[in-house]
Parts: structure tokens; C-alpha cells; sequence
């Protein structure tokens, strides 16, 4: 039988063999890094084509600003620190509504999905709330808490609830049967059954519902920063427009964008912390 010398390279940490062949760990950091590649490949196609069109003449500034003139207007927001005081206050309520409203989601879906009288009692009226358009609902809110800091977490937490507590009553009711039954032959009790198999069993369907509803919470500032707002990146946009900063507006636009990104990133990598068994896509 054949032995193969295998080895650890001191400056990469890379396995490899007689052969020089690098083993599947740097293969796979190397997969990584290509597949991140080709994900912004066309971001960055529209954005050279986005500037050739606006050194050519073809975009009008007033209407469309070149990338170079966004980048200025980062530059000039963000020497003064308004930029960063503005982003870290929309940061903070966005967090804050998607802590109540997916905290509220999760806990609930878990509920119904679990407890048929839970589902009877409660479940006709989620889904009757959830067609109700946030837009609809803010001179209501406005009427109930003012135009203050509550007013814009609660249309917040109100729009992340129902992606996180659909998926979770999904998650839950897509468990095998089997293996609650399996859970009873054992004799576990209800929190070692919720602990072993119904939250494993739920968590891909929570970590999607929590992937939209990060999505969604940024919708949702939006338009709880288009009213009454003295402060954070709606409000940023909203007075510029007041001054014609088409270069500003579409800052905030990019903003918004990346921080979607990024968060939906942070919900992916924990997918593959806590879902190591599923296929990475």
C-alpha cells in the first residue's frame, strides 16, 4: 500500500502534497474568493457604464450625477462627521425594530407553529394585519406617538414581524412528524423536544425570514425618515432635495444599498455557522 507524505506549508497554512498541489482547504478559500468575484461583476459593470455615460455628455448631473461627484459628496459629509452621525442614528433604529419586531416574529411563530390553539386563535389575524400596507398606517401612528423616535421603531418592527413569523410557523410545521414521534419514544420532555428538534428543525426557516425582514427594515426607515425627521440618512436625502443635491440623494441611495448587502452577508455567513450541514450557495 502506497503511503502519501502529506504537509503543512509554514508560510500559507495550506495542505499540500509531494506533487505541490494544494489541498481542498486552500481550494475552497480560493472557490470563495472567485465566487465573490463573479457576484460583483455586474455591480461593477453599471457602475463603469455608469460613469461613461456621464463623462460623455449622456447624463444629465442634474438628473444623474457621476459616480465621481457621489464619491465627492461622501468625501465632503463625511470629513465633517455629519455622514457618520446620520448613518449611525438610521443604524440604530433599524436595529432596534428588527430586535422588537423579529424578537416578536420569532417568539410568536414559534407559538403557533407549535400550539394548534395558538394557530386558531392567532394566525387569521397576523395574516389580515400583514396586508396592510405600512404607508397606510402612518397617519394612524402619527396620531398615536407623535413624530418622535417611536413612531419610526414601531413601523419598523411592525414591517420586520411578518417575514420572521411566517417563516418561523413554516419551519416549524415542515418538521418531520417522525421525529416528534421519535422525541416522545425517548421520553423528552417539551423543552428538550423544542431544544433537539423543533428549533433545529425551524432555524433554516427563521434565518430566511430574518434575511427579509433585514431587507425590508431599511424599506421601512425610509419611509419612517420621510416624516418628522431631523436626523438619519432619510433625512439626509430629504434635505437635499430641498438644495438640489441630486449627488447627495443618490449617496444615500448607495448607502442604503450596501448596508442591505452587508446584512444580508452577516444572515449568510450565519447560516453557514449554524447550517453547516446545507449546501453552501
Amino acid at each position: 500500500m502506497t503511503q502519501v507524505d502529506i504537509r503543512q506549508d509554514g508560510a500559507t497554512g495550506a495542505i499540500t502534497t509531494p506533487s505541490g498541489r494544494r489541498g481542498p482547504r486552500a481550494s475552497r478559500r480560493s472557490g470563495g474568493w472567485s465566487i465573490e468575484a463573479v457576484r460583483w461583476l455586474v455591480p461593477l459593470g453599471l457602475l463603469m457604464l455608469w460613469q461613461l455615460a456621464s463623462v460623455s455628455g449622456w447624463l444629465n448631473p442634474r438628473v444623474l450625477p457621476a459616480p465621481t461627484a457621489v464619491l465627492g459628496a461622501f468625501w465632503e459629509l463625511a470629513s465633517d462627521g455629519r455622514l457618520l452621525e446620520h448613518f449611525l442614528i438610521s443604524l440604530r433604529r433599524a436595529g432596534t425594530g428588527v430586535l422588537i419586531g423579529g424578537g416578536l416574529g420569532f417568539l410568536l411563530g414559534m407559538l403557533t407553529g407549535t400550539f394548534r390553539t395558538a394557530h386558531l386563535l392567532l394566525d387569521t389575524s397576523f395574516q389580515m394585519l400583514r396586508t396592510i400596507p405600512n404607508l397606510a398606517l402612518v397617519p394612524l401612528v402619527i396620531l398615536w406617538f407623535g413624530i418622535g423616535e417611536s413612531a419610526k421603531i414601531f413601523l419598523i418592527a411592525l414591517a420586520t414581524f411578518f417575514p420572521v413569523y411566517l417563516n418561523t410557523l413554516h419551519g416549524v410545521r415542515s418538521i418531520d412528524s417522525r421525529l416528534l414521534e421519535m422525541a416522545g419514544v425517548y421520553g423528552l420532555s417539551r423543552a428538550e423536544t423544542f431544544r433537539r428538534v423543533t428549533l433545529p428543525g425551524a432555524l433554516p426557516g427563521v434565518l430566511v425570514g430574518l434575511r427579509y425582514a433585514l431587507g425590508i427594515s431599511w424599506l421601512a426607515l425610509v419611509v419612517s425618515e420621510s416624516f418628522g425627521a431631523s436626523s438619519g440618512i432619510g433625512f439626509l436625502a430629504m434635505d437635499a432635495r430641498e438644495f438640489f443635491r441630486t449627488d447627495v440623494i443618490v449617496l444615500s441611495i448607495v448607502i442604503y444599498a450596501l448596508i442591505g448587502k452587508g446584512a444580508d452577508s452577516l444572515v449568510r455567513l450565519l447560516e453557514r455557522r449554524l447550517l453547516p450541514w446545507q449546501v453552501a450557495r
